[in-house]
C-alpha cells in the first residue's frame, strides 16, 4: 500500500514514518505543502498517488490559539484543511486517518469519554480541532478518526522533557493536579495506526491513549520515580497555574473498539530508556 504522511516531520509523524518503514511511506512536511493550500495538497495527491493518506500535521499552540491571529491559523489548519483532504480522498475513493484530541470535551463528565460521546471544547484549540473533525466525516466515506491525548516522543517538544529539562535545574516544580488524562507516547499510537490499517478494521471514530488515568502532577511524580532524579514538586489547582486556554478537568479518553494499548507507565518506562 502507497502510504501518504502529511506532518512526517513532526512528532508523532517521525514515529509513523518508523513505523510504518516496510510499506516505504512518501513523507511530507508542512513546510514543504501547505495545508491551507488546496492547489499544492492537489498537486501532492497528482504526484504520489497514493492508496492512504495520514494526516498528522496539526495547529497545537493551545493558549496562542486564544489569541485572534492564532485562532483564524488553527481554524485553517485544523478545520478547514482536514475538511479540503476528506474531499480529495473522497474523490480518489481513498482511506483517510486523521487524529484528533481529548481537549474536544469539555472535562464535566464523570468518568471516560467514550467514541459515541458528544463533543463540547472549551477552547479556540478544541473547536478548531472539532471542526476538522465535523468536515471529515461530512465529506469522507473511508475515514479513521483518531481521538489522543497528551502525547509525547523523542521528535519533538512535550511535557515529559519538560519535566525532565525543569528537573536538572534543580528548582521546585509546580504542576496540576486537578486535570485528569491519559499521556500517550507516540510510538505506540503509530503502532496502533500500523494495526487499524493492516487489520482493515472498520472505519470510524477510535479513541486510542495508553491506559490508566493520572492528573499532570502525578504523571510528573511518574517521570522523577522512574528516572530516580529526586524533585520537589508542589501541586496546585487549575486556577493557581492560570493560563489563556481552559483545559477540561477530566478529559481520560475511553477505548471501547480497539484492544487497549499498554498501561501509561509501561509506556514511559519504554520511552525513557530510550532517551
Amino acid at each position: 500500500m502507497k502510504i501518504l504522511i502529511i506532518g512526517s516531520k513532526g512528532m508523532l509523524g517521525k514515529d509513523l514514518m518508523t513505523v510504518l518503514a516496510p510499506y516505504e511511506p512518501i513523507g511530507v512536511d508542512r513546510a514543504e505543502m501547505d495545508l491551507t493550500d488546496a492547489a499544492a495538497i492537489l498537486a501532492k495527491f497528482e504526484e504520489v498517488q497514493p492508496e492512504i493518506v495520514i494526516n498528522a500535521a496539526g495547529y497545537t499552540a493551545v493558549d496562542v490559539a486564544e489569541t485572534p491571529d492564532g485562532q483564524q491559523e488553527a481554524l485553517a489548519i485544523n478545520g478547514i484543511a482536514v475538511g479540503a483532504l476528506a474531499e480529495l480522498c473522497a474523490q480518489r475513493d481513498i482511506p483517510l486517518v486523521h487524529f484528533s484530541t481529548d481537549y474536544v470535551f469539555d472535562g464535566m463528565k464523570m468518568g471516560e469519554y467514550k467514541e459515541i460521546d458528544t463533543p463540547s471544547p472549551l477552547n479556540q484549540y478544541g473547536k478548531s480541532k472539532l471542526l476538522g473533525e465535523t468536515l471529515l466525516q461530512k465529506y469522507a466515506t473511508k475515514f479513521y478518526l483518531i481521538r489522543t491525548s497528551w502525547l509525547y516522543g523523542k521528535h519533538g517538544k512535550n511535557f515529559v522533557q519538560t519535566m525532565i529539562d525543569l528537573g536538572k535545574k534543580g528548582h521546585q516544580l509546580t504542576v496540576v493536579n486537578d486535570q485528569i488524562g491519559k499521556p500517550t507516547w507516540t510510538y505506540d499510537l503509530a503502532e496502533s495506526v500500523l494495526t487499524l490499517l493492516v487489520e482493515h478494521r472498520p472505519y470510524g471514530i477510535y479513541h486510542l491513549v495508553n491506559e490508566e488515568a493520572v492528573s499532570w502532577y502525578d504523571f510528573a511524580v511518574e517521570i522523577f520515580q522512574q528516572l530516580e532524579m529526586p524533585v520537589d514538586i508542589l501541586p496546585v489547582s487549575s486556577q493557581e497555574f492560570s493560563r489563556p486556554a481552559p483545559r477540561p478537568r477530566n478529559s481520560a479518553l475511553g477505548n471501547t473498539k480497539f484492544p487497549l494499548l499498554r498501561s501509561h507507565k509501561d509506556a514511559l518506562q519504554q520511552y525513557l530508556s530510550t532517551l
